[in-house]
C-alpha cells in the first residue's frame, strides 16, 4: 500500500482547510521545506492547488515545479485542471498524474485527454455516497455509477470523503465496490490504525495531511504499517 503525503497550496503557502471550507484555513509553512522532509522517505506525494480549485485553473504550478526538480519527487496534482491547457501545463511541469474532479464526467472531455495523457486520475470526491460537485456545495449521481461510468477511460482513482477531509475524524465506513487499478482513499485519515483497515478494504493508496501536520502521527509510522499490510 503507498502513502501519499499531502500539501495543499494557496497563496503559495502549504495549508489545510476543513471540509474544503476557504474560510477555514490553516498555514502550516513553505511547501518547498514540507516537501524537503517528506522526500527524506517517500519519492512521490498529494498536491492541490486550492487557489486553482477555487478559481478554476492552477495558480500555484511554479511551486509545483519548483518540488519536482529541485526537490526531486514526483506529485499527484488536482486542483483546476478544468481544461485540456491546463492539464497540459501540469504535465509540462512535471506532474506524472493530473487529477481530475467533476471534469471527469464530461465524457468526451476525458476521452481526449487520456488518448493524449498518461497517469489521468480521477478523483471521486463523495458526500453521503454521491459524487459532491459544484465546489462540494451539492450533491450528484452515486459515487459507484460514477465509478462504473468512468472505469473504461481510467483505471487510477481517489475516493475522497468530503464530509472528513480536514476533520481528524478517522476514515469513512466503506465497502469496497471497486474493481481493480488503483484506488487511493483520502479524507479524516488520523492514525496507523486507520492506514490498516484501508489496506484491509482494498485501497491500493492513502493520502494524508493535516494528521502529520498536527503530529498525531508521523510519516515512518505509517509506511510502517503500509508496508505490513498489502492492499487485497
Amino acid at each position: 500500500m503507498e502513502v501519499y503525503p499531502a500539501i495543499d497550496l494557496m497563496g503559495g503557502k502549504a495549508v489545510r482547510l476543513y471540509k474544503g471550507r476557504r474560510e477555514k484555513v490553516r498555514v502550516y509553512g513553505e511547501p518547498v521545506e514540507i516537501a524537503e522532509r517528506f522526500a527524506e522517505l517517500v519519492d512521490k506525494i498529494h498536491i492541490v492547488d486550492l487557489d486553482g480549485a477555487f478559481e478554476g485553473f492552477p495558480r500555484n504550478l511554479d511551486v509545483v515545479r519548483e518540488i519536482i526538480e529541485e526537490i526531486g519527487l514526483r506529485v499527484q496534482l488536482g486542483g483546476g485542471l478544468r481544461s485540456y491547457e491546463a492539464i497540459a501545463k501540469a504535465y509540462e511541469v512535471g506532474v506524472e498524474n493530473a487529477i481530475l474532479g467533476t471534469k471527469a464526467l464530461d465524457l468526451r472531455f476525458l476521452e481526449r485527454i487520456t488518448e493524449e495523457f498518461e497517469g489521468i486520475t480521477v478523483s471521486l470526491d463523495s458526500r453521503n455516497g454521491r459524487i459532491a460537485v459544484r465546489g462540494w456545495l451539492e450533491s450528484g449521481m452515486p459515487v459507484r455509477e460514477a465509478y462504473e461510468m468512468l472505469k473504461p477511460y481510467v483505471n487510477r482513482f481517489i475516493y475522497t470523503s468530503v464530509e472528513r477531509d480536514g476533520t481528524l475524524t478517522g476514515i469513512e465506513e466503506i465497502e469496497r465496490f471497486w474493481q481493480s487499478g488503483e484506488f487511493i482513499y483520502a479524507g479524516g485519515v488520523s492514525s496507523a490504525e486507520d492506514v490498516r483497515k484501508l489496506a484491509k478494504i482494498g485501497f491500493s493508496g492513502v493520502v494524508v495531511g493535516k494528521a502529520l501536520y498536527e503530529g498525531l502521527v508521523t510519516l515512518e509510522e505509517l509506511l510502517e504499517v503500509a508496508k505490513c499490510s498489502p492492499s487485497e
